[in-house]
């Protein structure tokens, strides 16, 4: 299964913050036996990550974008957004297990505003965008979200 990851922060993408959350991302997914073939810091700007995220499922590069950061109540978080403008199916499950999830950890999990859905034969998730909020989010999901992209694909 190819996976893409997004880090959506500017700093990051700017190259005055070290990518963790990103780093994170990649090796709970090399863990699982996935092949990350794209990764890439981008700055919190809307029509940006749309774009890109648009061109990687339209492309059929990635059967599973993840993203993180931008996806806070910061004003300019817009991952959500973004996301949604390319969205055809919703998948509001996934977000809201990860909420009720880490909610167990941290109270603050409530304020994430991550989404998910399918644009084309691809499935885009949100994770959060601290290195270990992605770390315990993701190894909740990943199975499910492999079952997801097979489903999609038809091959279940």
């Amino acid at each position: 299964m190819k996976v893409a990851i997004i880090t959506a922060n500017t700093d990051i993408y700017k190259g005055t913050k070290e990518n963790e959350s990103g780093e994170a991302v990649k090796l709970v997914a090399e863990e699982a036996g996935l092949e990350v073939v794209f990764m890439r810091a981008l700055p919190l700007d809307r029509e940006v990550l749309s774009a890109i995220m648009k061109r990687l499922a339209d492309g059929k590069a990635a059967d599973l974008i993840l993203t993180t950061g931008g996806a806070g109540c910061n004003p300019d978080d817009c991952t959500p957004e973004a996301t949604m403008d390319i969205v055809e199916r919703p998948v509001p499950g996934i977000p809201e297990a990860m909420r009720a999830h880490t909610m167990k950890l941290t109270r603050r999990s409530m304020l994430n505003r991550s989404a998910a859905g399918i644009c084309g034969e691809t499935l885009i998730v949100n994770l959060p965008g601290k290195a270990q909020a992605v770390k315990e989010s993701l190894r909740y999901l990943l199975p499910e979200l492999v079952h997801a992209v097979k489903v999609i694909k038809g091959e279940v």
